[in-house]
């Protein structure tokens, strides 16, 4: 293989790896900006069917952005096996306050993904989290979860939002676009190095072969 073929050769690797990354993040900045993928821009959340069956949902998403900080019921409705409201959204920088009603027994409030964790159930008292990421956070009372004691909070602007095939499995999604540059960067990485040990036997094995027929 001469010099010419060698340039050619690896200037298309190159193009060729470079066009994948190009190609794999236009589908995740598409995934994050369409509808049920992210980027919902005040669309209706959706909430991957998380609170189906969950006391004290409605089907309906609260809403009580505009203020700094919320309160969540801990202990709401008719058994004090909820939170009121069920799904709350907030703005980016807003604090949720869970307060405890002391209906229900002893509760808490932990977050799917552990982002936060009000620690051992209690009767009283209230729990405060920051939220300074958007996206969706599912939430659970540990001893009740198995009886419905759920709830979702929506933060921002950036969150899945229903499209018309209906509701995902949710994934939290602030962690999700993290998760797929992960793997944009992988497919880049492998893309290059596959084309890399390909020009390398070419031009190793091209030359004897090049030799060879010279000999002959």
């Amino acid at each position: 293989m001469n010099r010419r073929m060698f340039l050619k050769t690896a200037g298309g690797a190159a193009g060729g790896a470079a066009a994948l990354n190009a190609g794999a993040g236009s589908v995740t900045a598409a995934s994050e900006e369409g509808g049920g993928g992210g980027g919902g821009g005040g669309g209706k959340p959706d909430l991957g069917g998380y609170l189906d069956g969950a006391n004290n949902f409605d089907g309906s998403v609260t809403d009580m952005t505009g203020q700094g900080e919320v309160t969540v019921d801990v202990g709401a409705g008719s058994s004090g096996l909820a939170y009121g409201p069920a799904a709350v959204h907030v703005d980016n920088g807003a604090t949720v306050v869970w307060e405890w009603t002391g209906e229900g027994g002893s509760h808490n409030v932990v977050a799917e993904d552990e982002t936060f964790d009000s620690g051992s159930t209690q009767a009283s008292g209230s729990f405060e989290y920051t939220f300074e990421e958007d996206g969706v956070y599912p939430y659970y009372c540990v001893p009740h979860k198995s009886s419905g004691m759920k709830g979702v909070i929506v933060v921002g602007t950036d969150y899945p939002t229903k499209a018309a095939g209906g509701s995902t499995p949710l994934e939290p999604s602030h962690m999700g676009s993290n998760i797929r540059e992960h793997y944009v960067g992988f497919a880049v990485v492998l893309a290059i190095s596959i084309s890399l040990v390909f020009t390398f036997f070419l031009l190793k094995y091209g030359e004897s072969a090049n030799t060879a027929g010279g000999n002959n």
